[in-house]
Formats: C-alpha cells, sequence, structure tokens
C-alpha cells in the first residue's frame, strides 16, 4: 500500500518520512568561495505551495544529472531544517534536505501547475514593500540604458537599465558580469529591433532596485515564452517598434574606440568581440559668436531624437536608395564612420560626459566680410587635432 502524499504546506521538522508529489520549478547550482559546489531547487505541490530544497555536495553527483527542471517527481524522504537560505526564494519557514535515503522517481503528474513565474509588482519595490532576504522574479520594458561599465582592470561589466511594467512604474535594474554582457550582445545586435521586454528570476531588491543574484538567476530577452509574449502584446504600438535608447551618462562610459573597418568583426580596445559595427551618430557644429567661436558636439542618442532614426537607420538607407557612386559621392570614406559597438566616439580625446560641448577658441581671428576663416588654425578644434581643417565662409551682408 503506497504512503500518503503529503502537502507542501504542511512539512515540518517532526519526522523524515515525507512523501512529496512536487514539481521541481528551478534549479540551480552554487559555488562557494572555497570552490566547493551544491545545489538549490524550489519544488511545488498540485496545491501550488513552494519550498526550497538543499543537494549538499557529499550527494551532488547522485542527483546533478537526475534532476530537470520542469520535471513532475514523487520524493520520498529528507530531513527538514529551518530556511536559513542567505536569499529565500519561497515563503516557506522550512527546507528540505536530501539525505543519503532520499528517492526520487520521475513520474508524469498532470494534476501539478505547470512551470511558471511568481512576479514581483514595481509599485511594492518602489514602496519598499520587500523582504530583505528574498529573491524576486521581475518583468518589464527597458525604456533605457543609463550606466554602461565595460570589463577592464579592476572592473567588472554591469549594465543599468530602467525597467518600466505596465503600469507605467519604473526601477532600476543592475546587470552584472554574464547577465550584463548577454544583455549587450543582444543590444548590439543589428538584427534585433524594437522594444526589448527582460524576464529575471532570483533578482535581488534593495532599495527600490533590483540586481541578479550571483547564482541562480536567469535572464530572459525577448524570448518566445507566454509571459514575455504577453507582456509585448500588452504595450502600446509605438513602444513596441521602439529600440531602448542610451542616456548621455552611459554613452560616457563606452569605449573611445572606432571600428578599423565598418564592414568586418573585430576586438574591441576593452577586450570585447564585435561580430557587426553598428554606425553611431557624432555631429560637430561650428558657431561664431563675435568675437568667440565655439563648438558643439551632439552625439548618438541626442542626434537620433532630432533626426527621427537612428545612424544605423540612415546609413542602411542610403545604401538601398542610392547608387554606389552617389552614395561614395556622400560618403567618400566609409572607415571613418563612427562604428565601434560600444561607442558614439571616433578618438579617446573625446568625452562625451556632456550632451553639448562648448569650446571658446583660445586663439581667435576676426574674419573680414567674405574672408574664409580657418578654424584649425584659429584654434576653435583644439579638442579635436586628429580632424581636417573646416573653414567656413562668411558672406557679406545685403
Amino acid at each position: 500500500m503506497s504512503r500518503k502524499v503529503d502537502s507542501v504546506k504542511d512539512i515540518n521538522d517532526s519526522k523524515e518520512t515525507w512523501r512529496l508529489d512536487v514539481r521541481i520549478m528551478d534549479v540551480w547550482s552554487v559555488v562557494n568561495n572555497k570552490g566547493i559546489e551544491h545545489l538549490e531547487m524550489i519544488i511545488m505541490d498540485s496545491l501550488g505551495d513552494r519550498i526550497q530544497v538543499l543537494i549538499r555536495h557529499d550527494h551532488l553527483l547522485k542527483w546533478k544529472e537526475v534532476i530537470k527542471e520542469n520535471m513532475t517527481c514523487i520524493i520520498n524522504n529528507g530531513s527538514v531544517y529551518n530556511n536559513d537560505f542567505q536569499w529565500k526564494v519561497c515563503d516557506h519557514s522550512k527546507k528540505i534536505v536530501f539525505l543519503g535515503g532520499t528517492t526520487m522517481k520521475a513520474i508524469e503528474l498532470q494534476n501539478i501547475p505547470s512551470k511558471g513565474y511568481f512576479f514581483k509588482d514595481f509599485g511594492e519595490i518602489l514602496q519598499g514593500k520587500c523582504k530583505t532576504d528574498r529573491l524576486e522574479d521581475i518583468i518589464g520594458a527597458v525604456s533605457e540604458i543609463n550606466h554602461i561599465q565595460s570589463n577592464t582592470p579592476g572592473k567588472k561589466v554591469v549594465v543599468s537599465v530602467v525597467l518600466k511594467d505596465l503600469k507605467g512604474n519604473c526601477i532600476n535594474c543592475n546587470l552584472w558580469e554574464i547577465y550584463g554582457s548577454k544583455f549587450l550582445a543582444y543590444y548590439n545586435d543589428p538584427k534585433n529591433n524594437g522594444a526589448i521586454v527582460i524576464l529575471l528570476t532570483h533578482a535581488m531588491v534593495k532599495d527600490g532596485e533590483v540586481s541578479n543574484a550571483w547564482s541562480g538567476s536567469k535572464l530572459l530577452i525577448n524570448e518566445d515564452i507566454p509571459e514575455i509574449q504577453d507582456f509585448m502584446s500588452k504595450l502600446p504600438t509605438n513602444e513596441q517598434k521602439e529600440k531602448p535608447t542610451q542616456s548621455a551618462k552611459s554613452l560616457s562610459n563606452w569605449c573611445s574606440s572606432k571600428a578599423p573597418n565598418p564592414e568586418k568583426a573585430y576586438e574591441c580596445s576593452c577586450g570585447q568581440k564585435v561580430e557587426q559595427p553598428i554606425p553611431r551618430y557624432k555631429i560637430e557644429i561650428y558657431v561664431s559668436n563675435g568675437e568667440s567661436k565655439y563648438r558643439f558636439v551632439f552625439w548618438d542618442s541626442e542626434c537620433a531624437t532630432i533626426l527621427g532614426m537612428t545612424a544605423e537607420f540612415m546609413h542602411n538607407t542610403m545604401v538601398e536608395n542610392q547608387s554606389k557612386t552617389e552614395y561614395a559621392k556622400l560618403v567618400p570614406n566609409k572607415e571613418n564612420l563612427e562604428t565601434c559597438a560600444k561607442t558614439l566616439s571616433a578618438s579617446g580625446e573625446n568625452d562625451p560626459e556632456s550632451i553639448i560641448l562648448m569650446t571658446p577658441a583660445k586663439d581667435v581671428v576676426i574674419a573680414d566680410k567674405g574672408e574664409e576663416v580657418d578654424f584649425e588654425a584659429s584654434g576653435a578644434t583644439q579638442l579635436s587635432g586628429t580632424k581636417p581643417s573646416k573653414k567656413l565662409k562668411i558672406e557679406p551682408s545685403s
């Protein structure tokens, strides 16, 4: 005679002989600072109650290849302790620890809900209604990239984005290391256009912001799963077509190199491999005001907003709609396109901290009517010494 099936909500430390019919909702590996690995997972029964499970290092080989995410199974026996995990993934006050006598049998159980997510409301995050030791599932549309830190000596990759929910609430989301690199790879791929919806599991919540956990978090970007597709379908039509932009602050953290060849893959000076360079705007305007002369620099996101199109779209449109000869006249040297996949600056001396950079000339040249002014000679372009001379024709007033 088979044993009675226990409910997850009834689990306590009074015994070790439990029989649980469950679905494995999530499983992940954790490696401590000594290099010792163990497994953790979340199981859920037919009532939707969940509990966290620990498989210690000494039982790892027995279970690592057997346990599969989303499988249903019968678990017999296991020690029950207080849930003292530093980071908890569910509300159950207890945890189960596999023993040498623990058994698990894979079986099809139709009465247990399919794998799903338990999304934290952005409004509650902003109001501080979160447990400090609780990991949450997050879903939102990226509205802006406000910080990018490259993988340089002494620094780890981190990408900070603003996520917006369907109610219009916005929170900051920090993606560290492989999570940040995964996001940048998707964002910089020219094939990926339109809105970006991300789903982050096991997110740490602190001070109204979220970030990935060092172990266990999964990052899904525009993937073909019901949760993401449903979220995307509920966005306003115009937002579904808009790719998020980088703020001026994020642009100042990008490396300062350009693609050696806009048509070929290369390794950026920051160490990241770039499969396909992406055109970026950089527009310089020289203005004369009386005896002073100024240089204005407009960077990628501001230019795209003003012109109503990205540099990549403009470039592709020019190639498609004009003959090679006409295009060559407009862009005689394609190698001068500002096309680093992580920057919009052509050389290291340019600092995109400010949206507009105003530089008074040190040596002012006052031009007579009809005289050509060489801005390079007058010092108006000293911040960009690698640029060729630009001349302004001053016409006589009528």
